[in-house]
């Protein structure tokens, strides 16, 4: 090699050397967006509001998902709260959460929006003095079928309950306390019972069901929704937001709540009890009480919105449909669960019993 070369080979080096230093540089320099990680349902925010979280924050959103209220609590049984800032579960099992020590006191004076909150959501009964939750979503639960000769205000739980009246595969969903409530009504019992004998009458009505030769198992709602929309199943047990998505699809399915009554149920942000970012934590449930947010979430996943500032901006065909705001007459037949105290072990074991058999 000649010195000339040698020379040039040299600089070359020298310069590629440099210019990985000094991208190293920059991509040192380049700040770390800090991650909000937020357990929740599925399908329970819409994809946009991902981006739009960050950019109007600067904090990066994270989800963990999870199907139904058991699943979520046995992951935090088994792998703490450490690794979620905000948890978003059903009211139900608030309490629960409390003493078992996932979630903490939210320090509302530095959530601003939290003034959207509708006066109905104010003082929940499973958090009276609004300490540990602020709310996200409000619904109910009900069926979806596909069944032109059944008018929603004529359903009755007999349809999926009684091997006489079903006319196809169905599924019921995989909630115990959804599920065990829906069975008590059924029965003819209040939905809160902490009754042992009617609790496990409510046990060999669901396991009457599952004789039946159109049952096919036990499904999160939105696994169901997919099923009754595509044609597998002649029925299921759901959640309204997933029934009104699946309607839109396809207008031909119809969503009920049955005559013997069921439940509304409100979702609502807690911070858990470890979180790694409470600054960001408090980010996003501000973020999610603000007026135009609130209105876009409820439009992008069919919730109804206990947020009175993003109802200003949802339109009336919104305010107005029954399957995402039940009528005053599908509310007068509806209770909201609540925490059933020592019961729980009688539930825990009654629904441990149907899924065994």
């Amino acid at each position: 090699m000649t010195q000339n070369k040698a020379l040039h080979l040299f600089i070359a080096i020298l310069v590629f050397m440099t210019a990985g230093i000094l991208c190293g540089c920059k991509e040192k320099q380049k700040p770390q967006l800090k991650t909000v990680t937020v357990m929740t349902y599925s399908e329970y925010i819409g994809q946009e509001m991902i981006t739009d979280f960050q950019m109007k924050t600067g904090y990066q959103l994270k989800l963990e998902l999870y199907e139904a209220q058991e699943e979520m609590i046995a992951k935090l049984q088994a792998t703490g709260t450490d690794n979620y800032d905000v948890i978003i579960a059903s009211d139900v099992v608030i309490q629960q959460m409390i003493k078992l020590g996932f979630i903490v006191p939210i320090d509302t004076n530095k959530i601003p929006n939290r003034e959207n909150v509708a006066d109905q959501f104010k003082s929940p009964a499973y958090d009276p003095t609004n300490t540990y939750t602020l709310p996200y979503l409000w619904g109910t639960t009900g069926i979806l079928y596909r069944d032109s000769s059944i008018t929603p205000n004529n359903v009755s739980y007999n349809m999926l309950f009684d091997s006489t009246q079903t006319k196809g595969n169905f599924s019921l969903l995989d909630e115990s306390r959804s599920m065990l409530s829906m069975a008590l009504q059924a029965s003819g019992f209040n939905a809160n019972s902490v009754r042992y004998r009617e609790i496990t009458k409510a046990s060999k009505l669901l396991l009457q069901a599952k004789k039946d030769p159109n049952f096919v198992g036990f499904d999160g709602s939105e696994i169901a929704k997919n099923k009754v929309l595509s044609g597998i199943y002649w029925a299921a047990i759901v959640f309204n937001g997933e029934a009104m998505d699946a309607i839109n699809e396809d207008s031909t399915l119809q969503y009920a709540i049955p005559v013997e009554g069921s439940f509304m149920w409100v979702d609502a942000m807690t911070l858990s009890s470890k979180s790694k970012n409470v600054p960001g934590a408090l980010a996003f449930m501000n973020y999610i009480l603000d007026a135009e947010t609130g209105a876009k979430l409820a439009k992008s996943v069919y919730f109804a919105s206990p947020n009175k500032a993003s109802l200003k901006l949802l339109d009336d065909d919104f305010k107005n449909n029954r399957v995402i705001n039940p009528t005053k007459e599908e509310i007068d037949r509806m209770v909201f669960l609540r925490d059933p105290g020592d019961a729980a072990v009688t539930f825990d074991e009654a629904w441990e019993n149907v899924k065994a058999k």
